[in-house]
């Protein structure tokens, strides 16, 4: 395919070229002539910007992008938008531009820029009606405030939205954009940071309106008189923007407390974290309460000046921090400094003292916590002793810095009394003509929790009536039991918006996901009237092509769950979850990817998740574990992984071309990790030597026994991803070569006869484990490094695990268990412990599947807490397993030209369902058991060849049935 020739430009605004959280609208009129014979065949807009835009053409939302790039490979979209334009008259494109101005784990820094070109397509050839340049307009939204704060490391920014501060009407035609700024040309297509522009390889995401459920709760709320979200990380080392690494530092924030009436104070932070060390005028504030990680401490004050001194010293990966005051003392925060010294924000930073960017594949780089400035520095008296320290000192910027911070007024609730909800609050569930008028209390705010039913992933909407300068707080959790919130500790998301007055619309543009939509009018004197709530999910679009159903109600919920999660997290790539990160990590992947394949047949995102991961290559060869990212992170498993799915997608599609493409990439990245085996033949890594949240031994530097394990199945699996690119068996003859030496040394040195297992690793120093895992069994029985006595051995372990074997900590580790029980034939220990597993979370109302499973280290903290994520797609393995093991359908050859029908009943009467096919079409399957007979129906395309089995014990009847293909 040719490169398409752009007439465009890529422009930004005046200012700086990559500010952060910059949200700037673009505006181009332009008259369409009629020409008479309807000879319009399309009108094609092709669109890129970074980091994301949403497209308007004559007032009317077109669409959003671009997808997640590489830099050097800026993807473009092209829309039809022949339907919004109208002939013979004047034609508006709107564009809103959000720029992240900073790197996370799904974006690596750029600058600002947009790129848009119209082409008309008609008989009589192409034509550009539209193309950014100098003459387009642009101007800086005044809604969105650019000192949001972060919502996660991982991602980018929460928001706060003044609709007093915006006109609506600026997508619309006849909206006069005279007073905006004449656009600045950043570059032709090819230069600037995005060297090439390559066309979307998926389709465009869904949006489908959804409207929550029920209302699930009515309270009056009071939150801390004071809030504010500071973003740490930057204001210690602002050049790390520009990556998504660790940093660690040492350092302080200093405030002056001004206290203008006595009385109880609470100082503290709702988010956790940095409240170790405080100081008020040099003397530690002692006794911190609060549900971790939420830390508190109360003092009593008189009226006066106090030095506030809080240590933030951190191993930072980018987020913001919390801080909250609230007490029947009248206070407020100002800058210690006077004059031309003194700061936009109350707070000065100091520090750092010490500081280093660490990266996993390196290791952590210590830094000196007893620098000595530092440590003289603890516990300042006073305003003048401040002095001392002036070449640390500056003020803390106001881009980092807001007190419109509504995830702390909404996690801190100094005063909250439950309420019965009127049955008239249900107009808020729909669009109805009647809105649900929000009680009005004297003392407080009015919050609504409203429940969506399920877990949800898209954007926000609302439309509400409200004097101007109210506030809308819009919070989303994932889970709630009584009383009882998970906050999202580490995610931000939420939506503070401030009412323009009046009847109003809003829908965010910043993805995310949640079950619940907690609701918070502030503010008010009239009742604020809420005419609808909803979201847009937005997901790979796909249909329901898989089925599965069985005599078990449980187990259908279970491959319900499944099926649901995995959707919600196919965005334009696999994502973990759709709530905390967002993020493709490459691991992950490759299990969603079988998922996929039997739930929801796509192949395009599978291809281009594939395809993205060498682009790290400039970052490591041994390939970073979620790309594009600005964190140059591995976990050497995860490579292996990616290795493997490119095998197996080969192997399901029949694609040559993708393996032909792809396998010297594997190759490379392979060829790399083997050159890191030391004398023992085994590869002995620095890195982040990650399989499962247990508490198994995998050292970050090391021989890691599951990795070298992996290791071998990702050597032989790249040999039969090179016989597919059709590659010489000279090519890929190191690789096998390679997989049968580190196989034998895996058993010479890593296999324990006191304990008739494999040990979890040697440590650097050279000390074996003492640990041994399920884990690590798991991974020798899947990828057959056990051979003989050990094989059988090990097989015993999966069916009962040894005592004092650490266990399984993860639905992503029970994938590979049930690999392995699949590959011994255990099926019914498989369904066993689906059922428990995923049982568990059914029974706690679960509608997705959890990132971990319960009352795992993460949640000892709290033992309401059930998991982090309760919507993760490494966890969804039964929507495969159900389909693959038990409904019993198998690839047996490239592309599916052949099949094994072998059902596994384990117990149940009958199961039915279909798996979709690579070429279209399914394999649909129905069987029933009857005594000792087992009546099986079977259908697949012409062109399939079947291979029938049936389940030993059972005397099998079948019926197979063609279908025609097109």
């Amino acid at each position: 395919m040719n490169p398409k020739k752009w007439s465009a430009e890529w422009v930004w605004g005046d200012g700086e070229a990559s500010p952060r959280n910059a949200w700037r609208c673009f505006r181009h009129t332009f008259a369409l002539p009629y020409n008479g014979d309807g000879g319009e065949a399309s009108a094609k807009l092709h669109i890129s910007a970074d980091s994301r835009y949403v497209l308007f053409v004559n007032g009317r939302q077109v669409g959003r992008g671009p997808v997640r790039s590489w830099p050097a490979e800026q993807f473009y979209d092209t829309h039809e938008v022949g339907p919004y334009l109208h002939k013979g008259a004047d034609n508006t494109i709107a564009v809103l531009v959000l720029h992240f101005g900073l790197s996370n784990f799904y974006y690596i820094r750029g600058q600002g820029g947009l790129l848009a070109e119209l082409e008309l397509e008609t008989a009589g050839g192409t034509a550009v009606a539209a193309a950014t340049g100098a003459h387009w307009r642009t101007i800086v939204h005044g809604a969105w405030q650019p000192n949001a704060p972060r919502m996660s490391c991982q991602q980018g920014f929460a928001e706060i939205y003044d609709a007093r501060r915006w006109d609506e009407a600026w997508t619309s035609p006849g909206f006069d954009d005279n007073g905006w700024d004449a656009a600045i040309r950043v570059g032709a297509v090819g230069e600037g940071p995005w060297k090439t522009l390559v066309e979307r390889d998926i389709p465009f995401l869904t949006e489908e309106k959804l409207y929550p459920k029920r209302i699930e709760s009515l309270r009056r709320v009071k939150a801390p008189a004071w809030t504010a979200a500071i973003d740490i990380r930057t204001a210690m080392l602002p050049d790390s923007v520009n990556h998504a690494n660790h940093v660690q530092y040492a350092g302080y924030l200093v405030s002056l407390l001004v206290v203008r009436e006595p009385g109880k104070l609470t100082l503290g932070t709702p988010s956790g974290g940095r409240m170790q060390n405080v100081w008020l005028d040099g003397k530690p504030l002692t006794d911190p309460y609060g549900v971790a990680p939420e830390r508190y401490y109360d003092v009593e004050l008189e009226r006066g000046d106090y030095v506030l001194q809080i240590d933030v010293s951190a191993t930072d990966h980018g987020a913001a921090w919390h801080f909250a005051a609230d007490g029947s003392a009248k206070f407020e925060f100002r800058s210690p400094l006077d004059g031309a010294g003194a700061s936009a924000t109350p707070f000065l930073v100091v520090g750092p003292f010490a500081s280093a960017v660490n990266i996993d594949e390196l290791g952590i780089v210590p830094i000196d916590r007893q620098q000595p400035d530092f440590v003289r520095a603890r516990g300042i008296a006073s305003v003048g002793e401040l002095t001392s320290f002036a070449e640390w000192t500056r003020p803390l910027e106001a881009a980092l810095y807001t007190e419109q911070d509504a995830f702390g007024a909404s996690v801190w609730q100094p005063e909250a009394d439950k309420y019965a909800i009127p049955q008239q609050l249900e107009r808020a569930l729909s669009a109805t003509p009647e809105p649900a008028v929000l009680p009005l209390f004297e003392h407080g705010d009015c919050e609504l929790v409203i429940d969506f039913g399920q877990e949800e992933s898209g954007y926000i909407g609302f439309e509400v009536e409200a004097e101007a300068g109210v506030v809308l707080d819009l919070y989303g959790i994932e889970y709630l039991k009584g009383d009882y919130r998970q906050h999202t500790y580490g995610l931000d998301n939420t939506i503070r918006y401030v009412s323009r007055g009046g009847r109003q619309r809003f829908l965010s543009p910043v993805r995310r996901g949640f079950r619940y939509l907690i609701v918070t009018a502030r503010g008010a004197t009239q009742p604020v009237k809420l005419y609808e709530t909803y979201i847009n999910r937005s997901t790979y679009p796909v249909t329901d092509a898989g089925r599965f159903e069985c005599s078990e109600p449980l187990l259908n919920e279970i491959w319900n769950i499944s099926r649901h999660t995995t959707r919600l997290c196919m965005e334009d790539t696999f994502v973990d979850c759709p709530a905390y990160e967002q993020v493709f990590w490459v691991g992950d992947s490759r299990n969603e990817a079988l998922v996929n394949y039997y739930v929801f047949g796509s192949l395009d995102i599978v291809k281009r998740c594939l395809n993205l991961v060498p682009g790290s290559k400039e970052m490591t060869p041994l390939y970073v574990n979620q790309v594009p990212s600005g964190w140059h992170s591995v976990i050497p498993n995860w490579t292996f992984f990616w290795v493997i799915a490119c095998a197996e997608y080969a192997e399901h599609t029949a694609d040559a071309a993708f393996a032909k493409h792809i396998w010297p990439a594997a190759r490379y990245t392979l060829e790399h990790y083997l050159a890191k085996r030391d004398e023992s033949g085994l590869m002995n890594i620095k890195g982040w030597n990650l399989l499962d949240w247990a508490p198994i031994d995998q050292p970050r530097e090391g021989i890691v026994t599951h990795q070298n394990m992996f290791l071998v199945q990702a050597l032989r699996k790249a040999v039969e991803l090179a016989a597919a690119a059709g590659a010489s068996s000279e090519e890929s003859a190191g690789l096998a070569a390679a997989a049968a030496s580190l196989e034998e040394a895996i058993n010479a040195h890593l296999w324990s006869e006191e304990q008739q297992a494999y040990l979890d690793c040697i440590h650097a120093d050279g000390r074996r484990s003492a640990i041994f895992s399920m884990q690590t069994q798991v991974v020798a029985y899947l990828c057959g490094i056990a051979h003989e006595g050990r094989k059988e051995r090990i097989e015993s372990y999966l069916i009962e695990p040894p005592t004092g074997f650490v266990q399984i900590g993860s639905p992503f580790m029970s994938f590979f268990y049930y690999e392995a029980l699949a590959l011994s034939g255990r099926y019914d220990r498989m369904l066993d412990d689906i059922r428990a597993r995923f049982g568990q979370m059914i029974e706690h109302g679960a509608t997705t599947c959890w990132e971990m499973y319960p009352n795992f280290k993460e949640n000892r903290a709290n033992p309401d807490q059930l998991t982090r994520s309760h919507c993760h797609a490494w966890s969804a393995a039964p929507g495969y397993f159900l389909g693959e093991s038990v409904l019993g359908v198998k690839r047996a050859a490239p592309g599916w030209s052949r099949a094994v029908v072998e059902p596994n009943p384990c117990g149940l009467k009958w199961a039915r369902g279909g798996v979709p096919l690579p070429a279209g079409g399914h394999i649909e399957v129905e069987w029933r058991v009857d005594g000792d007979v087992m009546n099986l129906q079977v259908s697949a395309p012409e062109g399939v060849e079947l291979d029938i089995r049936g389940p030993e014990g059972l005397r099998l009847t079948t019926k197979t049935s063609v279908l025609n293909v097109l």
